[in-house]
């Protein structure tokens, strides 16, 4: 199975997906100056916290200063699949997204192909379980505890896997969709994947295979052996082709989602970027839109980002340890009352 393309998709690519209507058209806000600056249920054990082996940034002026955006509240939160490294699932474009090789499925692909939808059940009822089994790591926890102190006014995540909702997160929109999940194409209904994981298992009873590595997004390597010889379940209500709730290349993601996530980047006090490269402009867009309002942009990443230039502070660092020394710096809570 070719692997789809799930923290940081493409996505929306045609003109009226690219620029919203009126985007321009508001209230230019002006850019700060100078001035101060889940135990998740599965069926594996809970692995060590790998964020907590590795060594804090130093809190210099840098951090200070993103501590004085933070404080300042109605912060939103943009995360990408970095934000789930630590958590033991591979990035795209980090260190561990160079290894990968498999180009990603396409929406077109999927639903054009039977022998590509093989390959794809295949390897995803073998790596699913890898993402089922992770769990919340330091950066996904840090995100809401601000969300619980009252910092965090939203979350919009380009990651299927479930974690920032598993760390305590609420009403976190899932801009790609959820793995959790999967849909019918022909009737509509949602179920959940560990229901299809039974009926997949039910089916399947004499196959075995072995993965050879796994994907960011949760599909296997398998030999083109063990794809042929595995059999694909469909829609139990009305026969129809099961597909799970992400988006893939190609595929728009839904306009009312988008709006969402740009009326709540109009409304932000910061835009705070957490493991995105925002290579693809199913991000990027957010970042370009809070710019041209005057919105300040914070960006942590192992890495550059097509955002820097947008950037008033960025972090080239590991997520849970930056996240973790800005909880410290904020401390208990007087930035907001100063």
């Amino acid at each position: 199975m070719n692997t789809q393309m799930l923290g940081e998709c493409p996505g929306d690519t045609s003109p009226a997906a690219v620029t919203r209507p009126d985007a321009d058209a508001a209230v230019t806000r002006p850019r700060p100056g100078a001035g101060p600056t889940r135990p998740r249920p599965g069926a594996g054990p809970t692995r060590p916290d790998p964020g907590a082996a590795l060594t804090p940034p130093d809190t210099g002026p840098a951090l200070t200063r993103l501590a004085d955006l933070v404080a300042d509240g109605d912060v939103v939160v943009l995360s990408g699949a970095g934000l789930s490294t630590e958590s033991g699932i591979p990035d795209y474009r980090g260190e561990t997204g160079r290894k990968r090789r498999a180009e990603p499925m396409t929406y077109q692909t999927f639903i054009g192909s039977a022998a590509a939808r093989r390959r794809y059940w295949a390897r995803s009822h073998l790596g699913w379980r890898h993402v089922a089994r992770a769990t919340p790591n330091a950066g996904h926890r840090a995100v809401a505890e601000l969300q619980r102190r009252g910092l965090v006014s939203g979350i919009i995540t380009q990651n299927v896997d479930g974690l920032q909702q598993a760390a305590g997160a609420h009403d976190v929109i899932e801009l790609h969709g959820s793995l959790d999940r999967v849909m019918c194409l022909n009737c509509g209904r949602r179920t959940s994947r560990e229901v299809l994981d039974e009926r997949l298992g039910a089916a399947n009873r004499a196959w075995s295979a072995e993965a050879g590595a796994i994907n960011p997004d949760g599909d296997a390597v398998l030999a083109d052996e063990d794809v042929a010889s595995f059999r694909v379940v469909d829609c139990a209500d009305c026969g129809g082709l099961l597909k799970p709730d992400v988006i893939f290349f190609g595929e728009n993601v839904p306009r009312s989602r988008v709006d969402e996530c740009y009326g709540l980047t109009e409304r932000a006090g910061l835009l705070l970027v957490l493991g995105s490269s925002l290579t693809v402009l199913s991000g990027y867009r957010f970042v370009r839109h809070a710019a041209r309002l005057g919105i300040p942009v914070a960006i942590v990443n192992q890495g550059g980002t097509r955002g820097d230039e947008h950037a008033l502070v960025t972090f080239d660092a590991p997520l849970g340890p930056t996240l973790t020394a800005l909880l410290r710096e904020l401390g208990d809570g007087s930035y907001a009352t100063r």
